[in-house]
């Protein structure tokens, strides 16, 4: 990992307490207050600079998220209101790039997110901040990306029927373009932006992930999204277009430069589209 990456490891652990309690979290245990700084946004951001997740700090946040999760398989990342989608979602992607999609704590989890499955395909929750017209109907596409980025941790990838139904939702986005679902996300200028790390929803994770699915690999939705990524390339390297302004000083994410992280992800995309379906 280049040296000055080390840095924004450094920077990112200090600030463990800025919310009052360890682990980027409140004393109430809220593990999703604070971003881009909060527990899963930091545990995730230090695996993917390479921290080990054997590391004390990075172990002791796994079993902080743990700690949250409920009997039914869901995990509760704020002491009151109510558990959506998104929240076991983001829980349990950030366990799996700790290392953990084989514990087995998670196999009701897993079983959860394939039983409330939305009938379209991917995930959605029943919250309404728009109102509820009709493009409310569909999955929430950024938290169905965001599950999908899980899964291809697991033997189901590339196995499960209503996964490949969650990719063909994600592609029939690209079509449909406009926002959709509860939380409205759609397909923009901001999406089109090349934006690291992998948070939120836009074309260079939806590229990263679809790119493990075969279903997606020859699909030409997927592979026009990939060649936006490829012309934003900079000599082989990716290049950030959009940075999360809590972000800035970060090396790795750093506004015009090149990541090389985030080249090692295009590689990544390389790689699983050259591997035998």
């Amino acid at each position: 990992m280049p040296e000055n990456y080390e840095a924004d490891k450094q920077a990112i652990l200090e600030k463990r307490h800025a919310l009052g309690a360890d682990y980027w979290a409140t004393p109430d245990r809220r593990l999703i207050k604070g971003s881009p700084f909060t527990t899963m946004d930091c545990a995730y951001m230090l695996a993917d600079l390479g921290m080990e997740p054997t590391h004390p700090v990075l172990e002791a946040t796994a079993q902080l998220i743990f700690s949250t999760l409920r009997e039914d398989g869901r995990f509760k990342l704020s002491p009151d209101g109510a558990i959506y989608p998104c929240h076991t979602i983001n829980a349990i992607r950030t366990l799996c790039y700790l290392g953990y999609a084989d514990d087995p704590r998670l196999e009701k989890t897993w079983a959860h997110l394939l039983e409330t499955q939305h009938a379209g395909g991917g995930w959605r929750c029943n919250k309404f901040p728009f109102g509820r017209g009709p493009e409310t109907e569909h999955a929430n596409p950024g938290p169905t990306l965001a599950a999908l980025d899980a899964f291809r941790f697991t033997p189901d990838c590339n196995r499960s029927e209503a996964l490949t139904h969650a990719v063909a939702f994600l592609l029939d986005h690209w079509n449909i373009r406009v926002p959709i679902g509860p939380c409205h996300y759609g397909i923009g200028s901001r999406f089109m932006q090349i934006t690291y790390p992998f948070t939120g929803y836009h074309i260079f994770f939806y590229a990263y992930v679809l790119s493990f699915y075969d279903v997606a690999k020859q699909d030409a939705r997927f592979l026009e999204a990939l060649s936006h990524v490829r012309m934003a390339l900079t000599d082989g390297r990716i290049v950030v277009q959009r940075q999360n302004p809590g972000l800035k000083g970060l090396a790795f994410c750093a506004k015009g430069k090149a990541s090389a992280i985030g080249t090692a992800r295009y590689q990544e995309i390389l790689t699983n589209l050259a591997a035998p379906r």
